[in-house]
């Protein structure tokens, strides 16, 4: 892809592509219905509602009713999109997910904006930094986590299409765009943004750019760096995190969750069983995080483009 510039093409974003793509599949989907737990709005669910009226519904501040309505449209055959933020979707409503959603495997979406440190400034209640951990957990859950609005929109469509329980983990706008429209994408399988020789990055969400701008740093510094998107949390593509660990000599996860449990974790447990290349894990280092702007905290603690380059020089 050539040098990478953050601030180049800030677009359609991850919430507005959520929106955008729903009321533009709403025809073709009329089994189709938007829920919302009082931010229609925030997620971009008007675009949505402004077309079918009668196939959205706000549930007020009550985010478990909506999981459970959610639970029970799907058994009358709807395709239910559950909206809400990420830390309201994966711990206030995380049992409804479980035993009403995951448990007898219903056919609900579940879109969670502002996840990650995307809602900088609501503070450490409104971050999201464990849904990750929390959500890999439950059975029968595919995860998703597209990085900008192209991806994203490609994930909402896919989403619908796939059978089961999905989590759409957001961000809250202004991405920067990673791809372009024809690039190509399915469930399970992550994408290699970048190639290189001599370290891997594997990277989620918000923080793929980042890892593009460490791999520029890394160049510069005569390092080639891989680097991976891996998009699919669960379930995650082992096929590619093995061939890193086969080709380059170094892994490097980087995400804007805990690192116990997360992406980490996750690619973790696949090294596991293929112990011949070392990981570094670079993620929020078991903490909760302090108020301020999404850019700001990201580099606070640890997710700048020089934090994630600088622990692949430290091997």
């Amino acid at each position: 892809m050539g040098a990478f510039d953050i601030e180049l093409y800030r677009k359609l974003g991850t919430r507005d592509a959520l929106g955008e793509t729903l009321a533009e599949i709403g025809g073709d989907y009329p089994d189709l219905v938007v829920l919302a737990a009082d931010c229609l709005a925030s997620v971009r669910g008007t675009a949505f509602s402004s077309k079918f009226p009668e196939r959205a519904f706000n549930f007020g501040i009550a985010e478990a009713n909506m999981m459970m309505a959610a639970a029970g449209m799907a058994t009358c055959g709807k395709i239910p999109v559950a909206c809400t933020f990420g830390f309201l979707a994966s711990l206030r409503a995380g049992e409804m997910i479980r035993s009403g959603i995951c448990y007898p495997g219903l056919n609900v979406k579940i879109a969670a904006t502002s996840s990650g440190l995307a809602m900088g400034t609501g503070g450490t209640t409104h971050h999201i930094i464990e849904d990750i951990a929390v959500l890999r957990s439950f059975a029968n859950l595919t995860i998703l986590a597209p990085c900008d609005g192209v991806a994203t929109t490609k994930a909402v469509r896919a989403a619908i299409e796939y059978p089961g329980p999905v989590y759409l983990r957001l961000g809250r706008g202004g991405e920067p765009n990673v791809y372009k429209e024809d690039f190509n994408w399915e469930i399970g399988k992550a994408v290699t943004v970048r190639d290189g020789s001599d370290v891997t990055i594997i990277a989620v969400g918000a923080v793929v750019p980042r890892a593009l701008e460490a791999a520029d740093i890394l160049a510069a510094k005569g390092v080639s760096a891989r680097v991976i998107d891996i998009m699919t949390l669960k379930p995650i593509d082992r096929e590619i995190i093995l061939k890193a660990a086969d080709e380059t000599k170094l892994i490097v996860t980087a995400e804007d969750h805990n690192i116990l449990g997360g992406l980490g974790g996750a690619v973790a447990e696949v090294l596991s069983e293929h112990p011949s290349v070392p990981l570094r894990r670079v993620g929020i280092r078991d903490t909760f995080c302090s108020i301020g702007p999404t850019d700001e905290l990201m580099d606070k603690y640890g997710l700048s483009g020089e934090a994630i380059a600088e622990e692949a020089l430290k091997f």
